[in-house]
This record gives structure tokens, sequence and C-alpha cells, in this order.
């Protein structure tokens, strides 16, 4: 666990310091990606709290919800619809779900 914050920390320190400018028609996407990452990362944070965690289901989860929500906002692209805002409200429920468990395992231990 203690590997995974300091990973983390050192990632967001770099993305901070290493200005990177995306096209704009890459905006949907990375919103997209950007939800799924910090699913995965709360999710994986939940499960360890729990003693649940497992390396092999953390990136498993990770990169199939990645790839569907792509998949979500190529067709959605290619249908001229906006699919992506599935993808958004279903990985910011997740959040706000794995959340939610995280501040009740925390409020046990007050």
């Amino acid at each position: 666990m203690t590997k995974a914050l300091i990973g983390l920390f050192i990632g967001m320190i770099l993305g901070g310091l290493c200005p990177i400018s995306l096209p704009a028609s890459y905006t949907k996407l990375f919103s997209v990606v950007l939800l799924v990452a910090l699913d995965a990362v709360v999710g994986g944070l939940r499960a360890a709290l729990n003693d649940r965690f497992s390396d092999t289901v953390f990136i498993t989860g990770f990169l199939t919800n990645a790839l569907f929500a792509a998949f979500l906002v190529f067709l959605g692209d290619r249908l001229a619809l906006d699919l992506y805002y599935v993808a958004l409200l279903v990985f910011g429920f997740r959040i706000f779900k794995n959340l939610a468990g995280l501040r009740r395992h925390l409020l046990k231990f007050l």
C-alpha cells in the first residue's frame, strides 16, 4: 500500500511539473479515462482497507473498464451521440459509492 501511495504522489508531482496539452478531439476520451483511473484507485483503497485487495483484480478491472469506456466514446463519436456521458455517470457514481464505503470504514475507528 505504501508503494502505491508513493507512486501516486510521484505521479501527481510529475504531472504538475510537465505541462501536456491535449488536442480538443481527445478531451472526451481523456475525461473518461481519468474517471476510470480515479475509480480504480478509490476502489483499490476501499478493497485494501477491507483486506480484499488483489493485484490481478485491480489491473484487469482497470484495463477492462478503460477499454470499454474508450469503446463507448469511440462508438458515440461514430454515431454522433454523446455516449461518454454514460461512462462519466457510471464511473462518477462508483467513485462516490466507494468513497462512502471508505468513509464508513474509517468512521469505525473514530
